[in-house]
């Protein structure tokens, strides 16, 4: 049995239908989860990983778990050492955990990661850069009035499609072999915030105008929906990002046998949203 937590996220959802269709027995996982939510064959639980001393009935019978800790679980104070000292008690064997490229430069803290590493369990460890679904907090400016507007206009990073991480989570979790590894995961080119609104703009057939905001700014819009310190740690990768994290990884090829995808073929997908 494979669990799956965050299961009706932006990587959990395709993760979970990846995994079914693939045969795996899978669990999906998380507060709001329902029937709907799920493809046939696949079994659902609600659970709070914030309540890690409530777990134990979905991750009952748990060979593998996929573990997202995501900003709000850490706002919120979760010890995802609790959550995996619960994956052991359910005597599950192997954790994919969800981290972040910020953990190796620095910019984020490593606990999570510590934890799973620490843990006696054999882990995978995935670190995503900066998602192409962040656009989509573009969304409504984009179809009222063509508009943009976000901080370090021109400062690129590689950003990479959701789809292409819970691909790799999968082959992760259907695999073994890449148990005790950690996995660097990025788009295939550095794209800029004023690139993608010329990226959306092309893809709808007519201009999308970009605003640059100061850093002042962007720190206003982003306190209102994420934790203060994953704000200031996130402006400063944005802002003034490592070398390492401008760099393409290799990995996502590695591990699935082609290119990532770009920016442009997200756009592609998910335009709907932004018309």
């Amino acid at each position: 049995m494979i669990v799956v937590t965050g299961a009706t996220g932006n990587i959990g959802r395709p993760l979970v239908q990846a995994l079914a269709a693939a045969g795996a027995q899978v669990r999906a996982v998380s507060r709001t989860v329902a029937a709907a939510d799920i493809p046939a064959g696949a079994e659902h639980r609600r659970a709070d990983l914030l309540r890690a001393g409530e777990l134990a009935p979905a991750l009952a019978g748990a060979r593998t778990v996929f573990l997202l800790a995501s900003g709000e679980f850490l706002g919120a104070g979760g010890d995802l050492g609790e959550v995996v000292q619960s994956v052991r008690s359910a005597g599950g064997r192997r954790v994919v955990l969800l981290s972040s490229q910020g953990v190796g430069t620095g910019n984020h803290p490593a606990d999570t990661e510590e934890a799973v590493r620490d843990s006696g369990l054999e882990w995978t460890i995935l670190r995503p850069g900066n998602f192409a679904s962040n656009a989509l907090q573009w969304a409504e400016s984009v179809r009222s009035e063509r508009t943009i507007a976000a901080p370090f206009a021109d400062t690129a990073l590689p950003v990479i499609d959701p789809a292409d991480i819970a691909a790799v989570a999968a082959a992760t979790l259907l695999d073994d072999s890449h148990a005790d590894k950690t996995y660097e995961l990025t788009g295939p080119e550095p794209v800029s915030p004023r690139q993608q609104a010329a990226a959306l703009g092309a893809a709808l057939g007519e201009p999308v105008r970009f605003t640059e905001l100061s850093r002042a700014q962007a720190r206003e819009r982003m306190i209102r929906f994420i934790p203060e310190p994953v704000v200031e740690s996130t402006l400063d990768m944005l802002g003034s990002p490592a070398p390492a994290l401008q760099q393409v990884s290799p990995d996502i090829e590695r591990v699935l046998g082609r290119a990532p995808h770009t920016f442009s073929e997200w756009v592609a997908r998910s335009l709907a949203a932004f018309r």
